[in-house]
């Protein structure tokens, strides 16, 4: 009687170690083994965060620089007399074309004249006693003193009447330049006084947009760039850079650059705004969608790239340009994988479930 309690006690003792001990091999020998196991290794990649990815080999940019300026005439000049009197000419209105030598402003003469014919007198007459001087020097009957004498005289007479022409010059005032009027000629009968305006003449052909660079844009600019701009009224011009700046403006911490462009018909103004797109010179970029752009911990600006095994890191990039087909980034390994969707749920250091997608075509 007492036997079978004591089977039974054995049983239930062999099956607990069996289910307990040797769970495994229990569950191996009943088929369930290989189906639990699988379990267990694609519960954790379930648990990863799902992103797409984009792989991007780094490829040449055609640099570009936009600013905004301005135009600027290539020459401009306020012409003011150099001399006192009446102005004796009639007035020339504004907005007329001149040409080089043209006369704008003339003064009357005055005594002008009456002094140049006093100073060529004297200067005849030093002449004549220069000659004398010499004459009786060569005889023995003069010392040389007295030709010397003479020829001061004669040097001194020829510079009266030097500045009596060079006064008498000064009467018409002449347009150094072709140009255009941007003031009406002194008016008839007006005095002018030394330093008085006559005219601003401005030459408006070719012409000039201005433009600052910052100093991170001013090494990829090179004279004899092609350029282009659209100014405010829609009108597009083409052109080239024809002046960088060497010193930094000390305020702004900028640098002037200048664009000659044609101007045949004079229609660009200047002082109109315009939009200007100079060609830099080439540099290396990835292709990525603006909206993978993000921050990291410490505020930088970057992408979040992941490997083939998952691992997310973070690497900070320099926007080159926008445009449609997205942002072209520098600063970047020549080979990345850049994820592009789901970034901003992940981290450093993570590891993520990644869907690959193709590079855009270019």
């Amino acid at each position: 009687m007492r036997f079978f309690p004591l089977v039974t006690a054995l049983t239930v003792t062999f099956v607990m170690y069996l289910l307990i001990m040797e769970r495994d091999t229990l569950l191996g020998f009943a088929g369930v083994v290989a189906a639990e196991t699988e379990e267990v290794e694609q519960a954790p990649e379930a648990a990863l965060v799902r992103v797409v990815g984009l792989r991007s080999t780094v490829q040449p940019v055609a640099g570009t620089v936009v600013l905004r300026g301005r135009t600027e005439a290539m020459r401009k000049v306020e012409i003011r007399s150099e001399t006192s009197g009446l102005v004796i000419s009639d007035p020339i209105r504004r907005g007329a074309s001149v040409n080089a030598g043209d006369p704008l402003c003339e003064v009357a003469p005055g005594v002008r004249k009456a002094a140049l014919d006093e100073a060529q007198a004297r200067l005849a007459e030093a002449e004549i006693n220069l000659r004398a001087a010499e004459g009786l020097s060569e005889g023995g009957f003069a010392p040389e003193t007295r030709v010397a004498n003479a020829r001061s005289a004669r040097l001194s007479a020829q510079a009266a009447v030097d500045r009596a022409v060079e006064e008498m010059a000064r009467l018409v005032m002449h347009a150094p330049f072709d140009g255009l009027l941007e003031t009406d000629t002194a008016e008839l009968g007006a005095l002018l006084q030394p330093g008085a305006l006559c005219a601003t003449l401005i030459q408006l052909d070719p012409i000039k947009l201005v433009g600052f660079v910052t100093e991170a844009q001013v090494d990829l600019l090179e004279t004899g760039a092609p350029a282009g701009a659209r100014l405010a009224s829609g009108r597009e011009v083409m052109g080239t850079v024809s002046f960088i700046a060497r010193s930094a403006d000390p305020q702004t911490r900028t640098f002037r650059v200048d664009v000659t462009i044609p101007n045949p018909d004079g229609q660009i103004r200047d002082g109109q705004s315009a939009d200007i797109l100079i060609s830099g010179q080439s540099q290396q970029g990835h292709l990525i969608p603006g909206s993978a752009l993000t921050l990291n911990d410490a505020g930088e600006l970057g992408l979040r790239l992941v490997d083939d095994d998952g691992l997310v890191s973070f690497a900070p990039a320099r926007i080159l340009r926008d445009t449609a087909d997205g942002m072209w980034l520098a600063g970047l390994p020549d080979e990345i994988g850049a994820i592009i969707v789901g970034q901003e749920f992940t981290r450093e250091g993570a590891r993520v479930h990644v869907t690959w997608r193709e590079e855009p075509a270019q």
